[in-house]
């Protein structure tokens, strides 16, 4: 059901998503030189549970629904985008996604909600997701459902892994930084503009009806 050659191609094309700049895996790189390692190794799980859960969406349908509906369509993404418009302002009102200094360590449900809301109210991956996983998808090796949560599963789980080792590195850097304040406030605003422009972007997306409706 899942040929060998297959799986491979489809992880290197997987990896290159997850390694991809983008305002999911600069939470998790904030949260390694903020908070340390378990820190940044739940923000990354967090952005792969938020991955699952446009997998799962995919998968049975929801998806399609944004996709055919349009009022399901507008209503998740002006709640997506709101709510990546709203990180970004922040982070430019505080200057502290990245920050070297000594601060209350955020709770880890908070860190994780966080990085799940982020992914999950972006209706960007849940279209990105329909459209990727079925091209591996293959109806004479088996279920059709089987298949896309077996590879959307395996997308998560990459996501998720991916997201944790780069905050994990970071964490590494807090040295060299605590010496670069210049780069850290330019982190800063950088992580901020993203934010922002990647809800600017799903505020601009228009309706793509699937082939064939």
């Amino acid at each position: 059901m899942f040929p060998l050659d297959v799986i491979l191609t489809y992880t290197l094309a997987c990896l290159l998503l997850v390694i991809s700049p983008g305002p999911d895996n600069l939470l998790a790189i904030a949260r390694g030189l903020s908070q340390g390692r378990l820190a940044a190794i739940v923000s990354g799980l967090s952005s792969g549970a938020g991955i699952l859960f446009h997998v799962l969406a995919a998968t049975f349908g929801l998806t399609l629904l944004i996709q055919t509906s349009e009022i399901a369509f507008y209503a998740v993404k002006l709640v997506g985008a709101a709510y990546l418009i709203w990180l970004g302002v922040k982070v430019l009102r505080t200057r502290q996604l990245f920050s070297l200094h000594d601060a209350p360590a955020q709770p880890l449900l908070r860190i994780f909600s966080l990085g799940f809301l982020s992914a999950a109210l972006n209706p960007k991956p849940g279209i990105f997701v329909l459209a990727f996983v079925p091209q591996f998808v293959n109806p004479e090796l088996g279920s059709v459902t089987t298949q896309m949560l077996g590879y959307g599963v395996w997308f998560a789980l990459l996501t998720a892994a991916g997201f944790a080792l780069m905050g994990i590195f970071s964490s590494h850097l807090s040295v060299w930084l605590q010496q670069k304040p210049r780069f850290v406030l330019g982190l800063n605003v950088g992580a901020g503009a993203t934010f922002i422009a990647s809800g600017l972007a799903v505020a601009l997306m228009k309706q793509k009806q699937p082939a064939g409706v």
